[in-house]
């Protein structure tokens, strides 16, 4: 637990009273490869925080196909928080593209532990703004106003996570086929 305790400390510390409470709501689990974390349709009960592994966001469009909208890496927190937050089944299915080990806290719990702990609070809003705001913002820019090949070249940048996607899963976050990818990659 202590890789959750210091990613949570870069967003705001939490004090000792704090973290004892979050521990007691938080386990470990381990998912397989192909193993799903939520499936859209399903109520979203949990957070999770990735220790180990690689974890995709996705849907499925009208022919059937998965799009892939964000992948997760090690030190991520990962939830369908829209539907946490609304309290209604989530749209997105997420999946473990490897082997993950994660920290798993219910989102019922965790949220009644931000009514009364004002630090912890502090960290989700502060989480929130950083990467559901100042991140997200950017990211649905470039999926309107950019190429696919501009895109791609965006992914490149971050090499490790780039290497560690399937081709496929490549051309669904991109909005293209497996052949336009290739072509692209060509260039």
């Amino acid at each position: 637990m202590k890789e959750l305790l210091e990613q949570i400390s870069t967003y705001y510390p939490l004090s000792e009273e704090t973290v004892e409470a979050l521990m007691n709501i938080c386990t470990e689990e381990t998912y397989h490869k192909n193993e799903l974390l939520q499936e859209a349709g399903a109520a979203a009960r949990y957070y999770y925080f990735i220790k180990s592994g690689l974890i995709g966001y996705y849907t499925i469009d009208e022919q059937g196909d998965s799009v892939y909208k964000i992948f997760f890496e090690e030190k991520s927190f990962v939830a369908s928080t829209a539907a946490v937050i609304k309290d209604k089944p989530s749209d997105f299915n997420i999946i473990a593209l490897e082997d993950c080990s994660v920290i798993k806290y219910p989102a019922k719990a965790f949220r009644e532990l931000i009514n009364q702990y004002h630090d912890l609070a502090l960290f989700h809003i502060h989480y929130l703004e950083k990467n559901w705001v100042v991140k997200k913002e950017p990211l649905e820019i470039s999926l309107k106003h950019e190429t696919a090949k501009r895109r791609y070249l965006q992914l490149l940048e971050n090499k490790p996570l780039h290497d560690r996607l399937k081709q496929h899963h490549i051309a669904s976050y991109l909005g293209i086929t497996p052949t336009q990818l290739s072509r692209i990659k060509k260039k």
